[in-house]
């Protein structure tokens, strides 16, 4: 686990857990547009993001503070994860460590995963990581979930040969929606994890939180179908 020294990095006084909500819903779905609403992207340009201009084999969805992003970088020099969370002081504390540390396979962007993926190449990613998401646990909030049919079609497209996307929550009942999902989805096959040896991943912030609270979690690995492949 990366070791971060937050005397020399600290957080910004005032943060929030939660961001305007707006951000986390489809611009089309959106009857007003905010002010800094993070707009959809058609085409990246990786230069920008990483010193050897390719594009991600590793995808952090919702990385929030980002130690698990950070500590995956750092375990895997040779393959560039990038890192998309919604809310902006995240963002910008992340590209402050990134730059200052020279992570240098290492990505941040600021983004709503609602409006699409459609600037990473098919068959590209090797990794999908999307733990512990915001729940939304109201109905009235439900809408702004972003794991739904239309973002397994973009992960599964997403996706190289036996890919593999990592899910975990600390609520039952959306580990639940996420199996429901998945078995709607019908295009990859997918396993519940009762084991640190079988997940093999760093810990998250939250799985820290857990951890020391003694709070139950679920997680699942879901893999692309080798009938799957993106022509």
């Amino acid at each position: 686990m990366i070791e971060i020294d937050f005397n020399k990095y600290p957080f910004p006084a005032r943060t929030r857990h939660h961001t305007n909500p707006s951000y986390y819903i489809p611009l089309k779905d959106l009857k007003f547009v905010p002010k800094f609403y993070p707009m959809p992207i058609e085409k990246n340009e990786w230069n920008k993001i990483f010193i050897n201009s390719k594009s991600p084999q590793m995808l952090d969805i919702g990385c929030g503070r980002g130690l698990f992003l950070l500590t995956v970088a750092t375990q895997n020099p040779t393959l560039n994860i990038l890192g998309i969370e919604v809310r902006e002081w995240c963002c910008e504390w992340l590209k402050n460590y990134i730059t200052s540390e020279n992570i240098v396979n290492c990505g941040i962007l600021r983004y709503c995963v609602g409006n699409g993926l459609q600037f990473i190449e098919s068959n590209s990613i090797e990794e999908i990581y999307y733990l512990f998401p915001d729940p939304w646990v109201k109905n009235k909030h439900k809408k702004r979930r972003a794991f739904n049919l239309e973002f397994l079609n973009e992960i599964e497209r997403l996706l190289s040969k036996n890919g593999k996307l990592f899910l975990a929550t600390d609520l039952e009942e959306v580990h639940k929606y996420h199996i429901k999902i998945l078995e709607k989805f019908g295009k990859m096959k997918f396993v519940e994890i009762n084991s640190d040896e079988e997940w093999n991943k760093p810990l998250t912030n939250k799985e820290i939180f857990c951890k020391k609270e003694n709070i139950k979690y679920y997680r699942i690995i879901a893999e692309k179908s080798i009938n799957c492949i993106n022509k």
